[in-house]
């Protein structure tokens, strides 16, 4: 993973909707019967399609180049791996003069995110129990897959994960040092940094055996529900790769994800490491930094919570 700025390719919603219909237009010979904005973030812009016949799928624009091969390679990899739906790729489309963002389509998965179906909060305990156990038995069949090799998903040649992981960690440090020099990083930010990179060799000390696949970006904004609340599907993977299948387990904590006892759950049935708090309190952290870095957005309502619980975690260690 490269840790530098990425430019974003200018796209507004009224000129990536136009795209879409083009889309439809040059791929399927016909009219969209309607074309709607779901949602995106610093490099994406998503649209639903539907057609005459009610048919419909999404159209993903990608607003930062060299991501295409690599999105279209982890949705592939991860639908033949997973136990509930991950959308299947329909076509591929690289930029031209036309339309100069690269983009694909992939099937259409009915419901809400787990984050804005509001109804989710107040279900019982049990409920949410239930949701956690078909959420994490989900992602341990991903889990379940492995390799010979740690890294990419599109060249694993890593024969640790610390030789991996190392280099990327210290890279992120010390892109976020420049920044705090800058003025463009906080300073309780950078201290919970230089004290966790201090005990990385305790943090770490423990073998990842294997090199397993993960989604890499599974929060509650990331887990589609039916209007039943029932689990639809998993969506929008990120940095994919054959890791420490511990790596999948902090983005459980972020946003309202603790209300459903995801990591907990997970670790309950399958397991953890002696030092998994406390590696998941840098792993989230260090991603979160990571994600500033690339797109300049900073996200105070992650950010402030991996930052108390780096510090927690570090007390305790």
């Amino acid at each position: 993973m490269k840790v530098e700025r990425v430019l974003a390719i200018p796209l507004d919603k009224y000129t990536a909707k136009k795209y879409s219909a083009d889309i439809v237009r040059e791929q399927f010979k016909q009219r969209p019967e309607k074309v709607k904005y779901l949602g995106g973030g610093s490099f994406g812009r998503v649209f639903g399609v539907w057609l005459k016949d009610g048919s419909k799928f999404v159209i993903k624009f990608l607003r930062a180049k060299d991501m295409l091969a690599k999105e279209v390679n982890d949705l592939k990899l991860l639908a033949d791996n997973c136990s509930v739906k991950i959308p299947k790729v329909l076509l591929v489309r690289n930029a031209d003069k036309a339309i100069p963002v690269d983009c694909y389509a992939m099937e259409y998965i009915d419901g809400k995110n787990a984050l804005i179906a509001l109804g989710m909060l107040i279900k019982s305990r049990r409920k949410r129990l239930e949701f956690a156990d078909k959420v994490t038995t989900a992602l341990h069949k991903i889990h379940k897959h492995k390799n010979d090799k740690f890294g990419d998903t599109l060249s694993p040649d890593y024969p640790t994960w610390v030789d991996y992981y190392k280099p990327f960690a210290k890279a992120v440090l010390e892109k976020a040092e420049e920044l705090y020099k800058a003025n463009s990083l906080a300073e309780k930010i950078i201290v919970a940094m230089r004290a966790a990179w201090s005990k990385f060799d305790i943090i770490f000390s423990e073998e990842v055996k294997d090199a397993c696949l993960i989604h890499g970006d599974l929060n509650i904004a990331n887990i589609m529900v039916s209007k039943k609340y029932e689990v639809s599907g998993f969506i929008d993977p990120l940095n994919s790769m054959y890791a420490d299948r511990e790596y999948d387990l902090f983005q459980f904590d972020n946003l309202t994800g603790k209300r459903f006892y995801l990591r907990e759950t997970y670790i309950s049935k399958y397991g953890a490491s002696k030092y998994c708090d406390i590696k998941c309190a840098f792993y989230g952290l260090w991603n979160e930094v990571y994600c500033y870095i690339k797109s300049g957005v900073f996200v105070n309502i992650i950010m402030n919570p991996l930052v108390k619980n780096m510090q927690k975690r570090l007390s305790e260690l």
